[in-house]
């Protein structure tokens, strides 16, 4: 190449764009779940609390996933600022019901990606998303189980507590086949 050569300049795609805009989708659910932990262990329920700590390190690692994509496709990442969390609840039905809907949305998000992908013959991209996608079965279907535990509750914690204590909701260990996440998963 020559002095007075030219760089190509890569043109996003819009795949790529909506990558980007994932970034910031998982760590906006990253801090809500943050949110709600805090919630539940200012309200001294600590398995809720673990189980949503947890949650959001697991958000936080789908974000630093879709980072490392990035980077190994030549594309800059670009790390955003977050959307407003929500910090006032008042019981914890409220709080699972916004968990669920969460993952919802970022169900109709994932999909959208791998449409995109497909759409756009880009078919990196769009092997890229399936672990995504088995990834959003797993987490709508835990947060359905945990309504549905508390909405069996009645209003007992202790059981929603003693139940999460027993049970490995969401808690099925490290996944071999999820992709690397820029600086390692925590």
């Amino acid at each position: 190449m020559t002095a007075t050569a030219k760089k190509i300049q890569h043109k996003e795609s819009k795949f790529e764009h909506l990558l980007q805009e994932q970034v910031r989708n998982e760590f906006t659910a990253s801090h809500q779940y943050i949110a709600v932990a805090v919630w539940f262990d200012d309200n001294d329920l600590p398995q809720l609390a673990r189980h949503f700590y947890r949650q959001a390190l697991e958000e936080r690692n789908h974000a630093m996933m879709i980072v490392q994509y990035l980077m190994d496709n030549n594309i800059s990442p670009k790390i955003p600022a977050i959307e407003q969390v929500r910090n006032d609840f008042t019981e914890t039905r409220e709080l699972v019901a916004l968990a669920l809907e969460q993952e919802r949305e970022v169900t109709r998000e994932i999909e959208t990606l791998a449409k995109t992908a497909r759409e756009e013959g880009d078919y990196l991209g769009e092997q890229f998303m399936q672990w995504f996608l088995k990834e959003q079965v797993e987490e709508v279907s835990q947060m359905s189980t945990l309504l549905n535990v508390v909405d069996r509750a009645k209003g007992n914690l202790f059981d929603v507590e003693n139940f999460l204590a027993r049970e490995t909701v969401g808690d099925e260990g490290a996944d071999a086949t999820a992709p690397k996440a820029a600086g390692g998963a925590l």
